[in-house]
């Protein structure tokens, strides 16, 4: 088979692996349908991340199931399903705990994409192993386009995380969203329809800013601090300086949730955030807990992440199209889409 590697600064090519196998009961081999980058795969082709090239890409897909180990019982060859970013065995105490980012039957911070925690290829890859099929695997809901969620396994079921369970907990806040990709413009529609009561989205993009118009935000190029403001701000650029200005932006006991993979370090306003009480999390999210729920707004017809899909383009492509800078551009197997999609 072949895996997209990233070899160096903005640069791509195929590569040949062997097919993997399955190598126990537990185990599924699949094939990504509809793949798509991570905001975080651009930094990385950038050369922003810490790892050297060259390593397999790619972990956010939907994807086909072609083969199953004997002890699995939630999925059968043919069946599409959303593969998550991060390993997971679904037994262990943290996995039972919903960390799943932090299973323990794996090293520290084992996914797709990246070789930390061992060396488990890419979604990139015209095949992958799932090492636990019926802890890992969600099937895609009827009706649902594969294209609309490839991201499903990452950065849409992210941003639900983001805001959805604080709007739950506090109808109508106030909401901002200082973002540079998808998981803001997620965010933005997310929020939205589970009745946030005002949305502000800060990106110097105006395409971005525009898609941000369309699901009801109102946007703005740059964020002047407005203090006391914000009841959740949502910050998904990387950037501390970004950050910084989320934070002095909250209410009184307000929650910050920061998205942005923080490669370069810079300091934060602690003594602001000390006065007004905030709540700050940065984290690697435990994704494999908020695939359903996610895909079960997806599947509402209250959202549609499908307008944050900048580009489909076909699998072949995949080398000369992904370094380019393209919003959420997704990659698509033709002849494994279903027949209605193909």
């Amino acid at each position: 088979m072949r895996e997209l590697t990233y070899t160096g600064r903005w640069t791509t090519e195929w590569r040949e692996a062997p097919d993997p196998s399955i190598q126990s009961a537990q185990q599924a081999i699949v094939a990504p349908v509809a793949a798509t980058s991570c905001d975080v795969d651009s930094a990385i082709l950038a050369g922003h991340g810490f790892l050297d090239p060259p390593f397999p890409l790619g972990h956010e897909c939907v994807a086909r199931v072609v083969d199953v180990g004997d002890a699995v019982t939630t999925v059968t060859p043919g069946d599409l399903v959303v593969v998550p970013w991060a390993l997971s065995c679904g037994t262990c105490d943290p996995c039972r705990a919903g960390l799943t980012a932090h299973c323990a039957s794996v090293p520290h911070m084992a996914m797709y994409g990246a070789p930390i925690g061992g060396a488990w290829g890419g979604l990139f890859s015209d095949l992958a192993r799932v090492p636990w099929a019926d802890a890992m695997l969600v099937p895609l809901p009827s009706g649902l386009d594969p294209v609309a969620m490839a991201s499903a396994s990452d950065n849409w079921s992210l941003s639900w995380r983001l805001v959805a369970p604080h709007l739950k907990a506090r109808a109508g806040a106030r909401v901002l969203v200082v973002a540079r990709g998808s998981i803001g413009l997620y965010v933005c529609d997310i929020a939205r329809a589970l009745g946030a009561g005002d949305v502000l989205y800060v990106d110097p993009d105006p395409e971005h800013r525009r898609i941000a118009e369309e699901f009801g935000a109102r946007t703005a190029e740059a964020l002047e601090p407005i203090r006391h403001g914000f009841d959740i701000a949502v910050e998904a650029t990387g950037r501390v300086d970004q950050l910084e200005a989320a934070l002095k932006s909250l209410a009184p006991e307000g929650i910050c949730e920061s998205a942005g993979n923080h490669f370069r370090p810079g300091g934060l306003p602690l003594l602001d955030m000390y006065l007004t009480g905030v709540t700050l999390r940065i984290a690697r999210d435990n994704v494999r807990g908020h695939i359903p729920d996610a895909l079960e707004l997806a599947a509402s017809g209250k959202v549609n992440p499908e307008r944050v899909v900048s580009h489909v383009l076909d699998w072949e492509d995949l080398p000369q199209a992904l370094p380019e800078r393209h919003l959420k551009p997704v990659f698509v197997h033709g002849d494994r889409l279903p027949d209605s999609m193909g």
